[in-house]
C-alpha cells in the first residue's frame, strides 16, 4: 500500500515536470537550483525562486525541487556536510560535530558574533554548500538527460 502511494507520487512528479512548457535546460536548471537551495538549512522557497530568477531557470521546477528537499534532507545529511566542510578546512569532523550539537542546544543570537563559534559554523556552511552544489548538479544532469530523451522520443 505504501509503495503504491510512493509510486503514484513519483509518477505525478514525473508527469508534472514534462508538462512544464519550457526548455529541458531551464527545467533541469530550476530543479537543480531548487534542490541545492532546499538542502541548505535556513533557505527555502524564496531562495529557490530568487536563484531561478537570477539564472533565468524555470521557477516552478525550482520551487518543486526546493519543496522536495527542504528541511528533511538537511537533517539527513548533516554528518556528511560536517565531514565535507571539515575536510576542506582541515578540521576534525568529530570535534566540529560535537561542538555543533552543543552550539545548537545552547544557542543564543549573541553567540554568532563570537569568533570561536565561526570555527564551528564555517565547516557546516561550507559542507552544506558543497553537498548542495553536488546534488543540484547531479539532479540537473539527470533531469536534463531524461527530459531531452523523453521529448525526442515523443517527437519521433
Amino acid at each position: 500500500m505504501r509503495n503504491n502511494k510512493l509510486s503514484r507520487f513519483f509518477n505525478l512528479l514525473y508527469t508534472k515536470l514534462f508538462k512544464i512548457n519550457d526548455t529541458p535546460h531551464k527545467i533541469a536548471l530550476g530543479l537543480g537550483l531548487g534542490v541545492s537551495s532546499g538542502i541548505i538549512p535556513g533557505t527555502g522557497p524564496i531562495a529557490a525562486i530568487s536563484l531561478a530568477l537570477l539564472f533565468k531557470a524555470n521557477r516552478a521546477a525550482a520551487l518543486l525541487g526546493c519543496l522536495l528537499t527542504n528541511t528533511w534532507l538537511s537533517f539527513g545529511i548533516i554528518i556528511f556536510a560536517i565531514k565535507t566542510g571539515s575536510a576542506i578546512l582541515n578540521s576534525n569532523w568529530q570535534s566540529v560535530q560535537q561542538d555543533w550539537s552543543i552550539f545548537l542546544v545552547n544557542f543564543h543570537w549573541s553567540d554568532l558574533f563570537n569568533v570561536s563559534v565561526l570555527e564551528i559554523i564555517f565547516p557546516v556552511i561550507i559542507g552544506y554548500l558543497l553537498v548542495g552544489l553536488a546534488l543540484g548538479t547531479s539532479i540537473y544532469i539527470i533531469t536534463f538527460t531524461i527530459i531531452s530523451i523523453e521529448r525526442n522520443r515523443r517527437i519521433k
